[in-house]
């Protein structure tokens, strides 16, 4: 059995990452999205271990400074981490695991795995990005200013991703997303070692 690929999706606070990858995982067994560690409070309808692995912060830096983190980052004064583990377990089962993170932890995992794929969401323009922001209601103005704030700073490390995904249209969006997931596994590495017998026989 060949490892599991290890994808990284990375996006502004409403472009639609969130949306996009839970309805690619909704269908598909050979896909899961990493768990991720946080000392942010929990939303109503979360669940730990299931949404977030839900810490304090004396937990979340006792494991960062054991080297138990993929990455890690603050994000508006809270802790996010990736725990190896994890992600490991589930690519030694053969899963493709998908790191729903920030631009800041998807350097770290690039430097620590260069096969990792990275991929990009960005809106179809800023106007929009504000509309959607403002539409799913979850922020006062000052926060909204202040991931528009931040979305900037992010849209602008979309450069050093592998791919780019335009989210105008979700299912297209979501298509295109399914089509680099496709040809990930199609590289002649993976496709030499999954055809062996083939090969040799050549």
């Amino acid at each position: 059995m060949t490892s599991g690929a290890l994808f990284i999706v990375t996006a502004p606070s409403g472009a639609g990452k969130t949306s996009l990858v839970r309805e690619l995982v909704k269908d598909d067994d050979s896909l899961c999205i990493s768990v991720s560690h946080t000392t942010r409070p929990r939303r109503e309808g979360e669940r730990d271990g299931v949404d977030y692995f839900f810490v304090d912060r004396e937990e979340f830096e006792r494991k960062r400074d054991a080297d138990a983190f993929l990455e890690h980052a603050e994000v508006y004064g809270h802790y996010y981490g990736t725990s190896r583990e994890w992600v490991q377990q589930h690519r030694e089962q053969g899963l493709d695991v998908i790191l729903e993170i920030d631009w800041q932890g998807a350097e770290q995992v690039r430097k620590l795995d260069p096969t990792a794929c990275s991929i990009f969401i960005l809106p179809p323009s800023v106007e929009t990005l504000r509309q959607r922001l403002e539409t799913r209601a979850l922020d006062d103005a000052n926060t909204i200013e202040r991931r528009m704030r931040q979305a900037r700073q992010e849209l602008a490390q979309s450069r050093k991703s592998d791919y780019l995904v335009i989210n105008e249209e979700f299912e297209r969006a979501l298509a295109d997303i399914r089509a680099i997931i496709r040809s990930r596994h199609l590289r002649r590495e993976e496709q030499q070692f999954r055809y062996a017998n083939l090969m040799n026989s050549l």
